[in-house]
């Protein structure tokens, strides 16, 4: 399975394109969106192309390839216009024999754990930091930073998942970093 991992589009179209444009460039089967899909939220700028109508006629074009969970800024609102799942606040994949907790990270992070064991994986976006970090026993966290606001001078990124490996690029396609 090749997955397209995104988090953090807050609603900005061209950030929605390039998640889509990605998908199919890369052929992947499914795309994990970790949250924050329509709103931006109090503490973040105004995205460079907010247009959250669009990115709902956007995205629920692609319904039966999205797989999400809820980002603090997803509500039931949001979810009464968008045509797949989204308020999960996590979502417990088996990836090549890995178990793969994904989550926005607003309520589970590295300070606040979900029920790991040793080996699995903590995915989640919400800081809009790129993030792989070795934690616990044997486990790992990994951030796909923000396709639409990252932050700490990180560029807009997203992450692809295929053969046991979580590769971070850049929206041009540049790898940023790889977790076996």
């Amino acid at each position: 399975m090749k997955l397209l991992i995104c988090s953090d589009i807050h609603g900005d179209l061209d950030s929605a394109k390039a998640v889509i444009d990605a998908y199919h460039k890369l052929s992947a089967d499914k795309i994990l969106c970790l949250g924050d899909i329509l709103y931006h939220g109090p503490r973040n700028d105004l995205p460079p192309t907010y247009a959250p109508k669009e990115v709902i006629t956007l995205l629920n074009s692609y319904k039966n390839v999205i797989l999400s969970v809820r980002g603090n800024c997803d509500t039931e609102v949001d979810q009464m216009v968008l045509e797949f799942p989204i308020l999960a606040d996590y979502a417990i994949l088996s990836l090549d024999g890995k178990t793969v907790y994904a989550t926005h990270g607003h309520k589970f992070n590295l300070d606040t754990l979900p029920p790991l064991q040793k080996g699995d994986i903590l995915l989640h976006g919400h800081t809009h930091l790129l993030t792989c970090e070795k934690f616990g026993e044997d486990n790992v966290c990994l951030n796909p930073g923000s396709v639409a606001l990252p932050k700490g001078g990180n560029p807009r990124s997203y992450m692809i998942y295929e053969d046991g490996v979580f590769t971070c690029v850049d929206l041009v396609g540049n790898t940023i970093f790889k977790y076996k």
